[in-house]
């Protein structure tokens, strides 16, 4: 008897009769001997028609206490959705229990809407397992110290998901979704991407932070550092479709050892048009610069991606980031602000049309001249790079927005990513 973790997307809980389904599928594996815990998302749209809401009450507010309450209001959705399970399982005969976060408990930090997950205790759900129960546990939130509760942020569900299987110490993750696993890139953008069977944790790693929206980020992160196998699948597969096809389908996230060493050089194209660029020209060439220039953002909770510095002339450089393009009207005001004051001449200029686009692969280490392939596709669609940051594992470009597309297409059949795989 194994202890399995199914994960649920908001799509896949989007409507009774999809809730109907999921109750099938859950307990047709709890017939077949495992223990099951199930974390939900709440219902398609739901959150963002509560922050709706908000917003529509107080569209500018930010303090602490209208954030507490942001997350007050954005973990209704998921409890909503947990309740509802529960009761389908009911209904189709199967013993089952629903828990808030806060009631298991999850506990976590108290940076409201951004919350990490500090601890979980298990032993209310084991107990509930040995029972004989299915444990529905509400994604995306979890408790802090003072007892408030918290999120985790959008798509936090995963996050959860992964950690309660970290926790409870499951035989694998299962993350049912909308889509059929993890592909060489977005099918809707090439046609000819293909799906892959399996992917090391650093791959699916890269592909996540670089604009993957198969997985969250820091769910792959939990995953791969506890251990956790995690499998991404279809939850619009007929719900009676056979247990060991079932778990032998989508995309397996796997570690590096259990790989073939020899594979595919590049395994997937990654892309993010939620880019922005904030350039702030002619600052002082001195120490410290970078600090004082990104100690400002930090200190305002806004993450920096790729950066670049240029070589100083006359005493005065240019220094470049980017960031969410959600985050680039407050930082812009926040540096106009803050830092630019302290600056002298300098100034400060932003740009929201463009994107970044990625190639990554484990296959990579041991291969050279992979970039100035890259480097070299992208010049002959006369497609200018404008930025550029690398790994191990991955290479990064900033292009105009306006060419994300083109660019993914050419680097997918650069790199062979449309032929079968053997």
């Amino acid at each position: 008897m194994a202890l399995i973790v199914h994960k649920y997307g908001g799509t896949s809980m989007g409507s009774p009769d999809r809730i109907k389904n999921v109750a099938k599928r859950v307990a047709k594996w709890a017939r077949a001997g495992h223990q099951m815990v199930v974390v939900p998302s709440a219902m398609s749209g739901e959150t963002n028609r509560l922050l709706g809401l908000a917003k529509e009450l107080a569209p500018a507010k930010e303090s602490a206490d209208y954030m507490r309450e942001l997350d007050m209001l954005a973990a209704t959705g998921e409890q909503a959705s947990s309740a509802l399970l529960a009761i389908a399982l009911q209904a189709e005969g199967m013993g089952s229990i629903s828990y808030a976060g806060w009631q298991v408990p999850i506990r976590t930090d108290s940076a409201f809407t951004k919350a990490r997950i500090e601890s979980i205790e298990g032993d209310k759900v084991r107990a509930d397992l040995e029972a004989g129960k299915v444990v529905i546990i509400t994604g995306f939130q979890g408790v802090d110290e003072e007892s408030n509760i918290t999120t985790l942020g959008r798509g936090g569900s995963d996050t959860s998901a992964v950690a309660v299987a970290a926790a409870l110490k499951a035989s694998e993750c299962l993350i049912y979704t909308d889509v059929d696993g993890v592909y060489t890139t977005d099918p809707r953008v090439v046609q000819e991407a293909r799906r892959l069977k399996t992917v090391c944790f650093e791959e699916m790693l890269e592909m996540a932070s670089l604009g993957s929206k198969v997985l969250q980020i820091r769910s792959v992160e939990f995953a791969g550092k506890y251990k956790v196998p995690l499998r991404v699948l279809s939850s619009f597969t007929p719900w009676d479709i056979d247990i060991k096809e079932e778990a032998k389908s989508g995309t397996l996230i796997t570690f590096e050892e259990d790989t073939q060493m020899e594979q595919a050089v590049v395994s997937g194209i990654a892309f993010n048009r939620d880019e922005a660029k904030i350039s702030i020209i002619g600052v002082p060439d001195k120490p410290g610069i970078a600090y004082q220039i990104l100690g400002a953002v930090a200190q305002g909770n806004i993450e920096v991606d790729m950066i670049i510095q240029n070589i100083g002339k006359d005493g005065r450089t240019d220094f470049s980031f980017t960031l969410h393009r959600n985050d680039h009207a407050r930082a812009l005001d926040l540096l106009k602000t803050k830092v630019l004051p302290t600056l002298g001449s300098a100034e400060v200029v932003g740009d929201t049309k463009i994107c970044k686009v990625s190639i990554v692969g484990i296959g990579m280490r041991s291969h050279v001249g992979i970039a100035s392939k890259m480097f070299g596709t992208l010049s002959e669609e006369g497609i200018n790079i404008q930025m550029i940051s690398t790994s191990e594992i991955k290479t990064s470009v900033v292009i105009d927005e306006k060419y994300m597309e083109l660019a993914v297409r050419a680097l997918h059949k650069a790199f062979d990513l449309d032929q079968v795989q053997a």
